[in-house]
């Protein structure tokens, strides 16, 4: 028998996230998880007149394709999935792991190969401007490891953290990103010696309420590229090409990150080295899931604590170009809730966020218990 909250998640990707139409066509692409689960997708799917496609993959193949796959292996595989993916309206990426580490021994250079190739041909430059996407992270043993979690508690909160009512959320953010989009100068304070000011003139605001992540939470911007001064300590551990950093510290000089610190800083450094675009920051933005309250090492959960924000090195997002290109997009949180330390944001001035809760009146829609 089909877990029920299984079905309701799958209902959410398809009629939600991805607003299926009929003749459409979607692509289901699963990644160590049940197949029970891309099974109702593809159910949904059909109930409402679209034709399903289901990819299965696996953390320990392509791990092995990244030790030792050539390049030609992984343009090869660029070219197929790029096909497949071009002809395609929508795209789930359920994407679970049985082992968060399995990427721990992949040198920098063989991640390299695999971003260059089926990161950026087949996601960057097709499934993120050209499709209707939605990407879930899937629960598992591991990640309630990494959570200090029950494996069964861990599910119960995974299912409410991604079926709760996307709708009210995104309508709770529009006040917030017209004051985003009115604004010119950002300057963070926080725990440690965080003190932190950029511009964030002229981008857009972009909110992030289940069309594209599943959990979501999120509303970002980018900052004006090269106005990034000051330091940022931020207060979560963080996992990148397998490797977990805590204490991550960046000093920025007009833009560029020119001091780079962490648990792993010779891994750190090296990923800041993978291009130009690397050490400059493609996203600025705000956490707001009241269900997600501390640190997993798990981006998808992370980067929506309610009280928090990423700061981004690496590539912008399309849709709020800040200029900035890369082979990676690292976001990393920093935490201002009262147990995490606290902080302020200020725009233009104003104070818009104490100690994670919104100030202003017209905000307060965002603050965890008006969300719940």
């Amino acid at each position: 028998m089909i877990d029920p909250r299984m079905s309701k998640l799958a209902e959410v990707l398809v009629k939600h996230s991805c607003g299926l139409k009929s003749g459409d066509k979607i692509l289901i692409e699963a990644i160590d998880v049940p197949h029970e689960f891309p099974v109702e997708c593809a159910r949904v799917t059909q109930e409402l007149g679209g034709h399903p496609v289901i990819m299965l993959k696996s953390n320990q193949i392509d791990r092995a394709m990244r030790k030792y796959g050539s390049l030609a292996s992984w343009e090869l595989r660029a070219d197929v999935e790029r096909l497949q993916m071009e002809n395609v309206q929508c795209y789930i990426g359920a994407r679970g792991n049985p082992n968060v580490s399995e990427m721990s021994d992949v040198t920098a250079e063989q991640n390299r190969v695999y971003e260059s190739t089926v990161w950026r041909r087949v996601h960057i430059d097709v499934r993120v401007p050209k499709t209707r996407w939605v990407v879930i992270r899937w629960p598992s043993a591991s990640m309630a490891q990494l959570a200090g979690m029950s494996t069964e508690a861990f599910e119960n909160f995974y299912f409410d953290v991604c079926t709760l009512d996307y709708g009210k959320m995104g309508r709770a953010m529009e006040p917030f990103k017209a004051r985003l989009e009115a604004a010119d100068r950002v300057h963070i304070k926080g725990p440690g010696d965080t003190d932190l000011t950029f511009s964030i003139k002229g981008l857009p605001a972009i909110t992030c309420a289940g069309r594209h992540n599943i959990p979501d939470g999120e509303i970002f911007t980018a900052p004006v590229r090269e106005s990034v001064n000051g330091v940022i300590q931020y207060n979560t551990p963080t996992m990148y090409r397998g490797t977990t950093h805590e204490n991550v510290r960046f000093v920025f000089r007009d833009g560029r990150i020119v001091e780079a610190a962490s648990t792993a800083t010779q891994q750190l450094n090296e990923v800041l080295d993978s291009d130009e675009g690397a050490r400059y920051v493609g996203e600025f933005a705000f956490g707001v899931n009241p269900f997600v309250k501390r640190a997993m090492k798990d981006t998808l959960f992370d980067e929506k604590i309610s009280g928090s924000i990423h700061f981004t090195p690496g590539s912008s997002y399309d849709d709020c170009p800040n200029g900035n290109k890369s082979e990676i997009h690292w976001d990393i949180v920093l935490i201002q809730t009262p147990e995490y330390g606290g902080g302020e944001i200020h725009l233009d001035g104003e104070l818009i966020r104490k100690d994670g809760r919104f100030v202003p009146k017209d905000l307060h829609g965002l603050n965890p218990e008006n969300l719940t």
